[in-house]
């Protein structure tokens, strides 16, 4: 059960809808061309709670639900990602690792500040050679006394640039293979001895800065250790499934605005003198695009029932990110279709969508991870062993 009351939350998923058409939209260029966010809708984010929405009410969250997470997730993919991505990783990846994870001393300390929008966290997980597999990450934790002295690299951090801190992955049982012997970490990024390298220049998704993150003999207190010693690994599996369910609502987010800006323009562009809209394989186009929208929707919302029941936490989220990830890739791809060469044109929405979905289906698990994960579990469910 949530923290916020059914009408509490429809009026949160009402207030994020107007802050996102009447104030997110009306910059997207803006972000678009300057790649950040401008610091008055930072400070709109924070004031509306967004920082913490789903981290504890103890700690200042909103504790929200699965299910009501998806609902504001599908309003935050109307818009820009680079917008969502400024508090989603304080939300998911990086702050309900603390929560779900972290002792008292640990939430108390950091939670309440990253409800509030004072910090922001980064998840650093990945590395150069620990993608898609990121138990074969290299960099490695060792204990010296009182202290954990941390060596290594993180690639594609989101919000590295602007991060106060880290949950930092790394290796603690050098002996130990693949999932086992990794142990997760908080790191201020203030710490001597870790480096932030430049802002990655990406295809898309301007104003969501990503980056390399360097430790050199980041020395951090034994305090710093999140959770048992040697099971970071299933903490990172556990906020990944949590994450993906909400890209998978991101993605739903998506799709419906390029099939609205779609249909707007597919109404009212002319060919020969008539709107092109009267094309039944422009028609044809939009059906497609609304059919695989419902289907999207209505998967997120069921996945995210399961997950808040419990009875699947890990498969559901994997099917939801797979077919929402590939479902908007077709979206974006007929939205610049319908528009012809106008779709083509970087001042068109759909052309910037195009390259901002590209994305969705690389992380936090590509597409062909998902589809390994989902496989997997249903043949070991029919009895085949593991490898």
């Amino acid at each position: 059960m949530g923290c916020v009351d059914a009408e509490d939350f429809r009026q949160v998923k009402d207030a994020v809808r107007q802050l996102i058409r009447e104030s997110v939209l009306p910059r997207e260029e803006q972000i678009e061309e300057e790649d950040r966010i401008p610091d008055d809708l930072r400070a709109q984010a924070a004031e509306m709670g967004l920082f913490g929405y789903a981290l504890p009410e103890d700690y200042g969250g909103l504790g929200v639900t699965m299910s009501e997470d998806v609902e504001l997730a599908m309003e935050f993919g109307y818009t820009t990602p680079a917008f969502r991505s400024l508090f989603g990783t304080n939300n998911g990846i990086s702050g309900q690792v603390i929560a779900k994870f972290g002792n008292e001393e640990q939430k108390k300390k950091y939670l309440p500040r990253l409800s509030a929008g004072e910090l922001i966290g980064s998840f650093a997980l990945t590395e150069a050679e620990a993608g898609s597999d990121p138990s074969a990450l290299r960099t490695s934790a060792r204990r010296d006394g009182d202290e954990w002295v941390i060596n290594g690299s993180k690639r594609y951090i989101t919000n590295a640039p602007i991060a106060d801190l880290f949950v930092v992955f790394a290796r603690t049982d050098p002996e130990q293979k693949g999932g086992r012997g990794i142990s997760s970490f908080v790191v201020e990024t203030t710490t001597p001895g870790v480096t932030v390298g430049p802002r990655d220049k990406k295809m898309g998704q301007a104003g969501a800065w990503t980056s390399e993150v360097y430790f050199d003999d980041v020395r951090v207190p034994a305090e710093a250790l999140i959770g048992e010693e040697g099971r970071g690994y299933s903490k990172a599996l556990t906020v990944l499934s949590r994450g993906r369910l909400h890209i998978a609502a991101l993605c739903v987010g998506m799709a419906q605005r390029v099939l609205d800006e779609s249909v707007a323009y597919a109404a009212t562009a002319k060919q020969g003198g008539a709107p092109i809209g009267r094309f039944q394989l422009v028609q044809a186009m939009l059906a497609d695009m609304h059919a695989e929208l419902l289907a999207g929707r209505s998967m997120v919302r069921d996945v995210a029932a399961r997950y808040d029941s419990g009875e699947d936490t890990s498969v559901g989220p994997s099917s939801a990110k797979l077919f929402c990830t590939e479902m908007v890739g077709r979206a974006v791809d007929k939205a610049v279709q319908v528009h012809g060469g106008m779709g083509y044109l970087r001042t068109t929405p759909v052309e910037r969508f195009y390259r901002d979905a590209r994305l969705f289906r690389l992380y936090e698990g590509t597409s062909e991870v998902q589809r390994v994960i989902v496989g997997g579990a249903l043949l070991r469910e029919a009895g085949m062993p593991r490898a």
